[in-house]
């Protein structure tokens, strides 16, 4: 890497520099694994958090829970504030992790995070609990600005996409846990009735500081630095992980396929964000906002009231909801398991643009037989189990598609500001809506939430059928070209 004279200051500096081809051409390798594990398992996290608080919402509403609070107040205005929290959080923190880099802010989001889910635990109001619930979502809107930048940009690009879907699926292995652990919890021969819901909550913070530790030890985005004047620390960084992997293989690494001539720079401000995101690319700016909507509408609204409507229309015991969501959170957690790599190799555009029309369609099946009075409790789970299968897959991939498709300055804050507007618009109004409709116990009403999440999927998936990227095995430099570039003259 040939670099500025000495005395130009950090983030002024022009940088000629091989890193982001260097971190695609490596092999996976024990390395990438680090990566994984100490960023992808907070959503692990997040999917025990969402999940415990939809299984206990009927047992936080019955006399002697400790709190005075209605099942339609925690599956919908709780719900609410905590992904307005989250959208919150994504934006604030995501202009930080721009600007402050990766790793900084993916500790500090997730110390915020552990903080607000403990005092979460401690509620002795509603509006205690109400207050929390949204401060613990401003940490884990803050979590997925940071994780998918520095997740995309440590990743090679042949196995961008499947990790990314993978990794974003893993909330459905929590909430897996989430709603096994919500029928041990809310068990009264077991636990007293207002301290089952709480130890739920203090075993989330337990599991959030072992990951804490795991952490520490995933490195800032090499990318990041040497566009911000950090460039003697990329290299080095990136040097020491050849070696570690050239000795772990045994053989030594292919050339990097080129360079790429930088003019550091120490920020970028909101509006060559917006010009960038809205003025360059307005096609891939649809895509985005299409896909979170879409998905956000449907994930948040199931999430939080699949417990309520096993309770209203089936009469499913309060401590039994979790046996049933643990059924179709699998299923959520298959679908980019098993999907993921044909996201690399079919393609992005066809497998994002199917799985959302298929589950939209196949939740339109769904609805039509609710309707019908021709499903159970068991058989409404196993066509949500299918429904999800595919719509995990297509909603992860909106994560992935956000983080790779704009350039390198902006990624964090394209990611923020993607899912804080999607999710603003389905997963507030989401939960509202849902808790509204299903709490009327009119099977009308809920057929209609489930015709509008799946309407809000198929129009999604029609929209990503045009304006999908093909990024598939393409660097991030390729998909998007850093704003920081500096062109040869001719």
């Amino acid at each position: 890497m040939s670099a500025a004279s000495p005395s130009a200051s950090p983030g002024t500096g022009t940088v000629t520099t091989a890193v982001p081809a260097r971190l695609d051409r490596l092999p996976w390798s024990r390395w990438h694994w680090m990566i994984v594990i100490g960023l992808g398992t907070v959503w692990i996290l997040d999917g025990l958090e969402v999940t415990i608080v939809g299984n206990v919402a009927g047992r936080l509403a019955e006399e002697g829970s400790g709190l005075d609070i209605t099942a339609a107040q925690v599956t919908g205005v709780a719900a609410a504030l905590y992904v307005a929290g989250a959208c919150s959080g994504a934006l604030f923190f995501g202009w930080l992790t721009d600007r402050y880099g990766r790793k900084k802010l993916f500790m500090i989001t997730l110390a915020v995070y552990l903080g607000a889910t403990a005092m979460t635990a401690l509620s002795f109001e509603s509006w205690w609990f109400f207050l929390f619930r949204f401060l613990t979502g401003f940490g884990i809107g803050g979590e997925y600005a940071a994780i998918n930048s520095a997740i995309d940009e440590l990743i090679p690009s042949l196995y961008r996409g499947r990790v990314d879907l993978i990794i974003n699926g893993s909330y459905w292995l929590g909430a897996v846990g989430g709603a096994l652990l919500s029928v041990v919890m809310l068990d009264t021969d077991i636990f007293p009735q207002n301290l089952g819901w709480r130890l739920s909550f203090a075993l989330g913070v337990v599991l959030g500081l072992v990951i804490l530790l795991v952490r520490r030890h995933v490195p800032e985005s090499p990318r990041w630095q040497f566009i911000h004047g950090h460039g003697e620390q990329a290299e080095r960084l990136v040097s020491s992980v050849e070696r570690e992997i050239e000795a772990e293989k045994g053989e030594k690494l292919p050339p990097p396929a080129g360079e790429i001539t930088i003019q550091q720079r120490k920020s970028i401000g909101f509006g060559t964000i917006a010009k960038t995101v809205f003025g360059r690319y307005p096609r891939r700016a649809v895509l985005g906002l299409a896909l979170f909507i879409g998905q956000a509408f449907l994930y948040n609204a199931i999430t939080f009231g699949f417990g309520s409507i096993l309770i209203t229309f089936f009469d499913v015991p309060t401590g039994s909801t979790g046996y049933y969501f643990a059924v179709i959170a699998a299923g959520n957690f298959l679908g980019p398991l098993l999907l993921g790599r044909l996201f690399d190799t079919v393609g992005r555009r066809i497998m994002i643009s199917g799985t959302y029309l298929l589950s939209g369609l196949l939740l339109f099946g769904t609805a039509w037989l609710f309707d019908q009075g021709s499903l159970s409790a068991a058989t409404l789970t196993a066509c949500w189990c299918v429904v999800l299968f595919f719509a995990s897959a297509g909603a992860s991939s909106a994560y992935l598609t956000v983080s790779e498709i704009f350039p390198m300055e902006t990624r964090a804050m394209a990611i923020a500001f993607f899912y804080a507007l999607g999710t603003a618009a389905g997963g507030i109004s989401g939960p509202l809506i849902f808790a509204e409709l299903t709490e009327s116990g009119v099977v009308g009403d809920t057929v209609l939430a489930f015709q509008i999440g799946a309407g809000l999927m198929c129009a999604a998936g029609l929209v990503a059928a045009f304006l999908a990227v093909n990024a598939e095995r393409r660097s991030l430099e390729d998909i998007a070209e850093p704003l920081s570039v500096v062109k040869e003259v001719p």
